[in-house]
């Protein structure tokens, strides 16, 4: 399949199937022929193992995981690859291309039908414009999914697996800290994909919890806590939430007092444990407030 990377190779066959690149869908193929092995690799495409991949591009690292994974399942938007997929991926039989958005497609049903008895992870080289949104659908819906390997926009990667505390974390960073560990694997600079971004890229992997190591008592409000703070990132925290909450400067000194913080406190500066901490205390403030 090293033909699958080869810019010429590519033309003549996108020509010959009348294909062009669409912009909205953020369609850029790999032409470096050791990076989508590197993806399969590092993504635990191996025997025993179910893999998700979501867009194919021309099936270049669609391949490269059906070659060392039990089985393929792939999402892709756009019906014109198709034809196309029909011819660069004839040889595998262990592959499933579905017509179908993966934003809105029904994950856990297919996961449940698709991959019975294996391991299950995702790999997938990201529009995008989709990135955020999607990872967090595949973290918040607790799929059976063990690992996420994804390429995405540098700058992205940066965001997401940034320690928790750190000036360049933020609510999404926090999110995926919750539900997994989040490492860099690998840049990849603009020149490898045709047509070539403006941007440099990078693979990424998400491990996820089998047991969430965080002893948070409502997620719901958590979430909602992490997203205040951070939408007001530079102001004190106390204040952000005495608004976003409804709770009144002297209940919210209370609460912060309970979680041994300060309401003077930015966002930014607090560690995952001492969110779990705050975010408990303002739980059990509100339950105390039922009774």
């Amino acid at each position: 399949m090293e033909t699958l990377t080869d810019i010429g190779y590519i033309k003549e066959l996108l020509e010959r199937h009348g294909f062009h690149f669409s912009k909205s869908l953020g369609q850029n193929f790999i032409i470096n022929p050791t990076i989508c092995p590197r993806i399969a690799e590092m993504g635990n495409a191996r025997e025993g193992w179910g893999i998700l991949e979501i867009g194919t591009g021309i099936g270049v690292l669609t391949a490269e995981l059906a070659k060392r994974a039990s089985k393929v399942v792939a999402i892709e938007l756009d019906e014109r690859l198709f034809p196309i997929l029909d011819e660069t991926l004839k040889e595998f039989d262990n592959i499933h291309i579905i017509h179908g958005d993966a934003m809105k497609y029904d994950l856990q049903s297919l996961i449940e039908s698709e991959f019975q008895g294996l391991h299950v992870g995702v790999c997938a080289n990201l529009p995008y414009y989709i990135t955020s949104p999607l990872l967090m659908r595949l973290l918040e819906e607790h799929l059976p999914i063990e690992t996420i390997t994804v390429m995405v926009q540098k700058e992205a990667s940066q965001r997401l697996c940034a320690p928790i505390g750190s000036r360049e974390s933020g609510a999404v960073s926090v999110a995926v800290e919750y539900y997994g560990r989040a490492t860099k694997l690998f840049d990849v600079s603009r020149g490898n994909f045709m047509p070539s971004p403006n941007v440099d890229s990078a693979v990424m992997q998400i491990q996820l919890h089998s047991e969430r190591p965080w002893n948070i008592t409502n997620e719901a409000l958590f979430f909602r806590i992490v997203k205040a703070g951070f939408s007001q990132r530079r102001k004190q925290l106390g204040g952000v939430l005495s608004g976003a909450l409804g709770v009144s400067k002297k209940e919210i000194s209370a609460i912060f007092e309970t979680a041994g913080l300060s309401a003077s406190v930015r966002i930014e500066s607090l560690k995952m444990d001492e969110l779990a901490r705050l975010s408990n205390a303002v739980d059990q403030f509100q339950n105390a407030d039922k009774i």
